[in-house]
């Protein structure tokens, strides 16, 4: 399959410290692609490298064969710390964000009720969104995150926050994103979830790729154990002491 996302040659460095070290991979068009690792791991720095918000200290991280700059490949990114206007009304603040995405505002308005009234939230149009529960304001940002229909759509944490239901509503809209050949990059630290979701994974440690490839060569390489124990493996299982605290 052909490549939408590569990263080649990466390296990223803070004041001297290298915290990515040379990182390669790629996510086919259409493939759902777990992002995994520790939280330090690397992982949302790639992102945002990849998406442009830091200049890479060395390599070079492309989707569809350039840099992403907007107006280019649709990208939806959820990022794991939300970022909306919480004094703002919900529909004010979908809105302004479908316009942001290039819709019209009538099409953005349109859009933005139908997805308050599939959430259940119609009746919070016009309340703050600050207002609203964490899991509400969850799928308030998701609604955004999709609205334009990405190409490629990058989830950070996605289920952060929400309770057994709305982890279904949102496994669910997963699905349909899959089924339209949406590109995923999906970053979780459900291991089960990655591994019912994920057709490849990079599971990174220290700035460095640990395992990466399609999911069942990864657990085959660890001895056909699940990818929760792999994680583990790779990092490590906490010790315990007498009475079960960690060590």
């Amino acid at each position: 399959m052909t490549a939408l996302v590569e990263v080649r040659g990466y390296r990223q460095a803070f004041g001297g410290r290298t915290v990515i070290d040379r990182l390669e991979f790629d996510v086919a068009r259409g493939e759902t692609f777990g992002l995994l690792g520790s939280n330090g791991s690397g992982k949302t720095t790639t992102l945002r490298a990849l998406l442009g918000l830091i200049e890479p200290s060395e390599g070079r991280l492309t989707i569809a064969g350039s840099r992403y700059r907007p107006g280019g490949v649709r990208v939806g990114y959820l990022p794991e710390e939300r970022g909306l206007y919480k004094r703002e009304p919900v529909i004010d603040v979908m809105v302004y964000f479908g316009r942001l995405k290039g819709l019209s505002r009538e099409a953005a308005a349109r859009w933005s009720h139908e997805w308050l009234e599939r959430m259940d939230l119609a009746e919070k149009a016009k309340l703050a969104l600050g207002k609203l529960s964490g899991g509400q304001q969850q799928k308030v940002q998701l609604g955004v995150t999709i609205m334009d229909d990405p190409e490629l759509l990058i989830l950070d944490e996605p289920t952060k926050g929400f309770d057994p239901v709305n982890q279904r509503i949102l496994m669910d809209i997963v699905a349909k994103q899959q089924a339209k050949g949406t590109t995923l990059i999906l970053v979780s630290h459900d291991m089960g979830q990655v591994e019912r979701l994920a057709d490849r994974i990079l599971l990174l440690k220290d700035g460095r790729a640990r395992a990466y490839g399609r999911v069942a060569d990864v657990r085959a390489e660890f001895g056909g154990k699940s990818l929760n124990d792999v994680f583990l493996d790779v990092y490590g299982a906490p010790a315990v002491g007498e009475f079960g605290e960690v060590a």
